[in-house]
């Protein structure tokens, strides 16, 4: 795949679903803390989302990085926007700003 289809891929994940989690591993066998840290989270505000291995998929693992010029993984987008990383999420939901994120819009019961 190249690097224009892999933006493309990418591009369409963000898109396609309101909620999408770039992680290591999955929600149900996470591969790393930061990327469990970021599922229970979601897991936790009761928001439905798509996750994506980046292991399974190097060019991904590399290319969702230059796609949001964000250096880490997790990564968390919203409605095609991009959220942050472990530390942003984890801050968010401990001041309540992710649960209102995720109210505001309509992912979640208000």
């Amino acid at each position: 795949m190249s690097d224009a289809d892999t933006q493309e891929a990418i591009k369409k994940a963000v898109t396609e679903n309101d909620v999408v989690l770039f992680m290591k591993g999955t929600p149900t066998f996470p591969q790393c803390g930061f990327s469990s840290v970021v599922a229970r989270v979601l897991d936790h505000v009761g928001v439905e989302y798509a996750a994506v291995n980046v292991l399974e998929d190097h060019a991904v693992r590399e290319g969702v990085k230059a796609y949001s010029d964000w250096p880490t993984i997790p990564q968390l987008y919203v409605k095609g926007e991009f959220v942050g990383g472990c530390d942003i999420v984890k801050e968010m939901f401990e001041a309540g700003e992710l649960q209102q994120l995720m109210k505001d819009k309509g992912l979640v019961e208000a």
